[in-house]
């Protein structure tokens, strides 16, 4: 496993950058807004418009805040997703840096199966709201992203960042909504990586382990009881910066887990052999040899 340093010289590459972070009114965004801000970046606060107290509050809290402005937004909803870079580029003139940090969790059991007084089992209409906010509202992201940022650059010097999490590898905790949409950023990575390069913009993401937020309210104290690794949004707002501003990284994920940081692609790639054998891998090797060779996948038409 390749071990990750955080080079806290590459933060001053953020100078005069303008990155837009979604979901940045609390917790890990919030945390992430005030890094970039504290060296020289403009920041774009992006969140749902009942968090605008909220993140007045936070830009009056910035190292720059005439650097910063809130702009609110639904990532499921294109239009004002749409409407937030728009209203980046008026104020600030271009787009260097997009996190797309905005996920939430269920608050309920995704798979339970208690019906209801007539005997029917309900749909279960949160854990759609999950899956719509990860993985539609990163999709949403991304391409939106990839648009405003894209350049002809051999060296690109724009790059996307997904936060995705540990729950994108593992799925233990039992949180089914979350740990389906989370398994889906990264395969937004994943198959991204062709219209990055094609666009001349870089796409990475970094895994949290459990991070004290709201999220994880409701165990946090018996988590710390139990004296495991924990992150802090500082921690993990460091790593998405540095992976962000990295240009020699392009399609890696970086694991946070307290002191512990991992690069969790390149190791699966190097793994692959030994995971499904080398003869497998020798063949799929050369199956997505003959996708490249074609051009691509050959979508099927509509039916």
């Amino acid at each position: 496993m390749a071990q990750v340093q955080i080079d806290n010289q590459i933060l001053t590459e953020a100078a005069n950058k303008t990155v837009l972070i979604t979901g940045a009114a609390r917790g890990i965004g919030a945390a992430t807004a005030k890094l970039f801000n504290q060296h020289g970046a403009n920041v774009v606060i992006a969140d749902l418009a009942r968090f605008r107290n909220v993140a007045e509050e936070l830009i009056t809290e910035l190292a720059h805040p005439e650097r910063a402005i809130f702009v609110p937004g639904d990532i499921v909803h294109w239009a004002q997703l749409a409407a937030c870079f728009k209203t980046t580029l008026t104020r600030f003139g271009s787009i260097d840096i997009v996190v797309a940090n905005t996920g939430i969790m269920e608050s309920t059991p995704t798979l339970d199966l208690t019906p209801d007084e007539e005997g029917n089992l309900q749909e279960n209409r949160e854990a759609e709201r999950v899956i719509d906010v990860n993985l539609k509202g990163t999709l949403n992201t991304l391409r939106l992203a990839l648009f405003y940022l894209g350049s002809s650059s051999d060296q690109p010097s724009k790059s996307i960042l997904l936060v995705a999490s540990t729950s994108s590898y593992f799925g233990g905790t039992g949180v089914t909504a979350y740990v389906t949409s989370k398994h889906g950023v990264l395969g937004l990575l994943r198959a991204s990586q062709s219209k990055a390069k094609e666009q001349g913009v870089r796409v990475n993401a970094v895994a949290p382990f459990l991070t004290p937020t709201h999220i994880t309210a409701g165990f946090a104290q018996q988590w710390r009881e139990k004296g495991l690794e924990e992150n802090t949004p500082e921690r993990v707002a460091e790593a998405i910066a540095s992976v962000a501003l990295d240009r020699e990284r392009e399609g890696d994920c970086v694991m946070v887990a307290g002191k512990y940081l991992r690069e969790m692609e390149s190791s699966r790639a190097e793994l692959l052999s030994t995971w499904i054998g080398a003869d497998v891998a020798d063949f799929m090797g050369r199956a997505m040899q003959f996708f490249v060779s074609i051009g691509g996948y050959v979508l099927p038409k509509k039916y």
